[in-house]
C-alpha cells in the first residue's frame, strides 16, 4: 500500500534495526530493497531492540558496527533502543526486561550509554519500557532515572506513553504524574501502541489499537508540552492500511487541536 500509493498522510516511518541486520551468513531477515524504497520517499529512523544497555555483559560491538552500517545507508535520523537489559552471560532473552532505579544502576548504564553513543558518533533516543515487576531496592522513579540519565549523557527519549499506562496501570502508580516529571525538551519521539487487558495485568503486545486512556493521555501531554513527532507501533495483528493510517491521522488532529501543530513533525536531525 505505502509503496504503491506514497500516501502523503505520512510524515516518516520506523525500522526495527535488527530486521534488516545481516546474519552471519550475510544474509538479512528482510530485504533493504523495500526499507531503501520507503526512505526514498520519506524519512526514516532506526528503533534497536537489543542493545541490553542495563545488561552487565560488555556491549556488543559488532552489533554496534552493523547498526552504524545500516544508519549510514539510509542516512537515517536518529537510533534508539530501551532502558532496560535484554540478556546475560552471552543469551538474548528477547525480552525487554526491567532494571532496579538505583544510584549503582545509574553509574553502570550512564558509562554504557556514553560508550554506544561515542562509537556510534552521535546521540541516542532511551525508550521506557513496559513492567510488570518492581525492584524493593529502587530509590528513584523511573521518571527521574531517565532524567538524570539525560542530564548525565545528554541523549534523548523516546517516550513510549502506551508503556507508561500500561506499567502505571500495573504499579498502581501515577501515569500524569511520570509525565510531569520527565525532561520535556528532551523528548524527540513518542509512541502510540496497544496493549491487552488481561483483568489482573495490563501486557504490552503491540497488536491492538490505542486505547482510549492512552489517547487521552497523549491529548493531555500535547497541551501541556507542545507536540512532539509521533508514531503508531503496531507489531503484529496487522489492519488494514487504512486503519493504521486513521490512527495516525487521529494523533494529527489532536495536535492541530492541542498543539497548534501542522503535522505530526518530520523528525529533525539530532
Amino acid at each position: 500500500d505505502i509503496l504503491e500509493s506514497t500516501p502523503r498522510s505520512i510524515d516518516w516511518f520506523e525500522a526495527i534495526a535488527e530486521t534488516y541486520l545481516p546474519w552471519s551468513d550475510g544474509t538479512a531477515p528482510r530485504s533493504l530493497r523495500t526499507l531503501e524504497k520507503i526512505r526514498a520517499n520519506y524519512p526514516v529512523v532506526l528503533h534497536g531492540v537489543s542493545l541490553s544497555l542495563g545488561s552487565t555483559d560488555p556491549l556488543d560491538l559488532e552489533h554496534l558496527k552493523k547498526i552504524k552500517s545500516l544508519f549510514k545507508r539510509l542516512d537515517a535520523t536518529w537510533f534508539s533502543d530501551h532502558l532496560c537489559w535484554t540478556g546475560v552471560h552471552g543469551a538474548n532473552h528477547h525480552d525487554l526486561l526491567p532494571l532496579p532505579y538505583t544510584e549503582e544502576a545509574l553509574d553502570h548504564v550512564t558509562s554504557r550509554l556514553i560508550q554506544a553513543q561515542d562509537f556510534l558518533g552521535r546521540p541516542m533516543l532511551i525508550e521506557n519500557v513496559s513492567s510488570y515487576i518492581t525492584f524493593e531496592n529502587s530509590t528513584m522513579s523511573e521518571a527521574i532515572f531517565l532524567k538524570e540519565l539525560v542530564a548525565r549523557t545528554d541523549c534523548g527519549l523516546l517516550l513510549d506513553i502506551n508503556n507508561v499506562f500500561v506499567s502505571s496501570q500495573n504499579h498502581g502508580t501515577d501515569a500524569w504524574e511520570y509525565l510531569s516529571a520527565l525532561p520535556w525538551d528532551s523528548v524527540a519521539q513518542i509512541h502510540l501502541a496497544g496493549h491487552r487487558d488481561k483483568g489482573d495485568i495490563l501486557i504490552d503486545t503491540h497488536d491492538e489499537p490505542v486505547c482510549d486512556a492512552v489517547w487521552e493521555l497523549y491529548r493531555m501531554a500535547v497541551k501541556q508540552w507542545g507536540p512532539v513527532a509521533t508514531m503508531i507501533e503496531r507489531d503484529d495483528n496487522i489492519p488494514e492500511w487504512r486503519i493504521l493510517e486513521a490512527e495516525v491521522t487521529k494523533a494529527r488532529t489532536l495536535c492541530q487541536k492541542e498543539g497548534h501543530a501542522e503535522s505530526l513533525g518530520t523528525p529533525a536531525t539530532l
